[in-house]
């Protein structure tokens, strides 16, 4: 086997083995389905780039690449490029999710103190700035 038929057959074997682990990600629910279809996808396309070598060469000609079997990796490496953004974007977003609920916790619960200790008996408490739950210290 030349070294081109050894990486498409690497790419086959990878591909199906990616097509096995997301179904049963998916099956054992640790893989949501908005992902799981992005996932598919990829291992799909890179399966049929391995089963159909002429579309891998002329994706590397397109490209002006020499070794068709790097246009894959080029492929893969753009590939996870955006999908370590699109991450990256979301974690941010969730961050501030995070902050702000924290904060939201941290008046609810104050405000419950104050409920808890009467209309005329209102403890006097500080709120350290460090403490991202909120909890109260009376002084």
């Amino acid at each position: 086997m030349s070294g081109n038929g050894a990486v498409y057959l690497l790419t086959v074997v990878v591909s199906l083995g990616l097509l096995c682990l997301i179904i049963d990600l998916i099956r054992r629910r640790q893989l949501k389905e908005k992902y799981a279809l992005l996932w598919l996808a990829t291992a799909l396309v890179l399966f049929v780039f391995a089963v159909k070598r002429s579309l891998v060469e002329m994706l590397a000609g397109a490209l002006g690449i020499y070794y068709a079997p790097s246009a894959l990796f080029l492929l893969g490496f753009l590939f996870m490029l955006a999908l370590n953004l699109q991450y990256t974007v979301m974690l941010s977003r969730q961050s501030e999710r995070i902050i702000r609920l924290a904060q939201e916790v941290g008046l609810l619960r104050r405000r419950l103190e104050e409920l808890a200790a009467g209309p005329g008996d209102v403890a006097e408490t500080h709120s350290d700035p460090h403490d991202a739950c909120g909890v109260t210290n009376e002084v």
